[in-house]
C-alpha cells in the first residue's frame, strides 16, 4: 500500500470567507465594467452638450454682430439684450439701517454680511436693488464665475442632508433627469 498524502484541513469559516471574498471580487469587477461604460456614455453626452453650447454661443455672437452692422448701415444704434440674472452680495452690516432697505435685504435673503444670492432681474427686483445699493455689491455672472462659486461654496439638499457640491454626480442624483444635468 502506498502512503497517502494527508490533505490539510481548513476550517469551514475560512472556506466561507474565501468564497465570499471571491464573490465580492467578481461583483466588484462586474460593477466596475458597468460603471466604466456608463461614465464613457456620460462623457460623450457632456462633450456633445458642450459642443452644442459653444455652437449656440457662437451663433448668438454672430447674430449680435450682424444686427449691430445692420443698424450701423441704416444709421441706427443697436442695443443688445439686457442681462436676466444678477448675483448680489451683502457687504454692510445692520447698524443704523433704515427700515425700508432692511426689509428689502430680508426679501432678497441677504440677512448677514457676505451672504450672496442670484436674483432674476425684472420690474420687481430692480427697484429693490436700487434701495439696497449702498449695502450690497452686485453684478452679472458668467458661466465660469457661477461654476467656480458652486464648486467652492455650493451645497445641495440630498435626502434632507446638506451636502457640498463636489462633482456632477451629486447634481445628477438630486435632479434626476431634468434640464440641468451638469455644472
Amino acid at each position: 500500500m502506498a502512503p497517502t498524502k494527508k490533505v490539510p484541513q481548513v476550517p469551514e469559516t475560512v472556506l466561507k470567507r474565501r468564497k465570499q471574498r471571491a464573490d465580492a471580487r467578481t461583483k466588484a469587477a462586474q460593477h466596475k465594467v458597468v460603471t466604466a461604460a456608463k461614465n464613457k456614455e456620460k462623457k460623450t453626452q457632456y462633450f456633445k452638450r458642450a459642443e452644442k453650447y459653444v455652437q449656440e454661443y457662437r451663433n448668438a455672437q454672430k447674430e449680435g454682430l450682424r444686427l449691430k452692422r445692420e443698424a450701423e448701415a441704416k444709421g441706427d444704434f443697436y442695443v443688445p439684450a439686457e442681462h436676466k440674472v444678477a448675483f448680489v452680495v451683502r457687504i454692510r452690516g445692520i447698524n443704523q439701517l433704515h427700515p425700508k432697505p432692511r426689509k428689502a435685504l430680508q426679501i432678497l435673503r441677504l440677512r448677514q454680511i457676505n451672504n450672496g444670492v442670484f436674483v432674476k432681474l425684472n420690474k420687481a427686483t430692480l427697484p429693490l436693488l436700487r434701495i439696497i445699493e449702498p449695502y450690497v455689491a452686485w453684478g452679472y455672472p458668467n458661466n465660469k464665475t457661477i461654476h467656480d462659486l458652486l464648486y467652492k461654496r455650493g451645497y445641495a439638499k440630498v435626502d434632507g442632508n446638506r451636502v457640498p457640491i463636489t462633482d456632477n454626480t451629486i447634481v445628477e442624483q438630486s435632479l434626476d433627469s431634468g434640464p440641468t444635468q451638469e455644472i
